[in-house]
């Protein structure tokens, strides 16, 4: 997002304990926040991010974090291992926001989401505080406009200091959305400081697949240990494969005949084990390679082909 004008604090990655010292000595100060990098929300809670101000506090949390399973809300039972952190300068600030570009279908278009009250997931926010919600949407033709992300950055609250630096934010969050084919974009929180700055202080993207041939600085990102590695392994093959918690593994040819045939089965009684779309014109080696990967599920008890 720094490359878009959007104001972070100064960080790096750390696959080690050692690593994590180096890069706190390297940013300077005397506080850093350390995190641990899965693929889900609700660290915090979870002890996935942790406060340190000596050498010695970063050393312990890189310790604890990395290898460790961490299970929040949105990993589910399993949780998810901890293969790098990332440390970052901490800032102290007085106010948390929340910001999210995200695409909607209902209406093509991309919605801007922001609130003045940032730090918690926005499905809490929506439910306990709608009214501190503010929404614009961008029409494809002429992209986001100034006058949206100002009236954006006022309903958020700020002051005319602060809604300057916002809507350089709100405006490069959505060149970032544009440009790197991304389908969400989510800033929480998005803090003021005590001097007045705006910053991202924490953010999740996500990104079009099908795009992916022509951004290979995004792919470069991809950790492949937070995938289910069933799902890398399809990804090879050209197959679209979907694990799901199910004893009836599916190959099937299309997806919305993958679609039907999954409801099908639900409306039968049973449970579809995963998501498979061989495609159209499958090879007999992606076939023989949907056949490995259904069958690797130690779950599945039959196989549905319906081709």
């Amino acid at each position: 997002l720094s490359g878009f004008n959007v104001a972070v604090p100064p960080g790096g990655v750390a696959y080690s304990p050692e690593q994590a010292v180096y890069v706190a000595t390297e940013l300077g100060g005397w506080h850093w926040a350390v995190k641990a990098q899965i693929h889900a929300g609700g660290r915090g809670k979870a002890g996935g991010v942790k406060l340190c101000r000596t050498y010695q506090e970063v050393t312990t949390a890189a310790k604890e974090m990395l290898g460790a399973t961490l299970v929040t809300h949105q990993t589910g039972p399993a949780g998810k291992v901890v293969h790098r952190l990332y440390v970052e300068k901490a800032e102290a600030f007085v106010r948390q926001l929340y910001l999210g570009l995200v695409l909607d279908r209902k209406v093509e278009r991309i919605r801007v989401i922001a609130s003045a009250e940032g730090g918690m997931e926005i499905e809490e926010i929506a439910q306990s505080r709608p009214q501190s919600i503010r929404q614009e949407l961008i029409d494809p033709a002429v992209g986001l406009q100034s006058f949206q992300a100002r009236e954006l950055a006022f309903g958020m609250g700020l002051n005319i200091k602060q809604v300057s630096q916002a809507v350089t934010t709100i405006m490069g969050c959505y060149r970032a959305f544009r440009d790197l084919d991304a389908t969400m974009v989510e800033i929480n929180p998005l803090v003021v400081t005590k001097d007045n700055r705006v910053l991202a202080l924490d953010a999740k993207m996500s990104f079009d697949d099908n795009a992916m041939f022509r951004r290979p600085k995004v792919t470069e990102m991809r950790d492949a240990a937070e995938e289910d590695p069933r799902e890398a392994q399809a990804a090879e093959f050209g197959l679209n494969y979907v694990g799901l918690s199910g004893d009836i593994g599916c190959i099937i040819n299309g997806a919305g005949l993958a679609m039907a045939t999954m409801d099908m089965i639900k409306h039968a009684g049973g449970e579809p084990a995963n998501f498979l779309d061989i495609g159209g014109g499958a090879s007999p080696d992606r076939v023989a390679a949907a056949v490995r990967l259904v069958l690797s599920d130690p779950r599945v008890k039959v196989v549905l082909v319906n081709i």
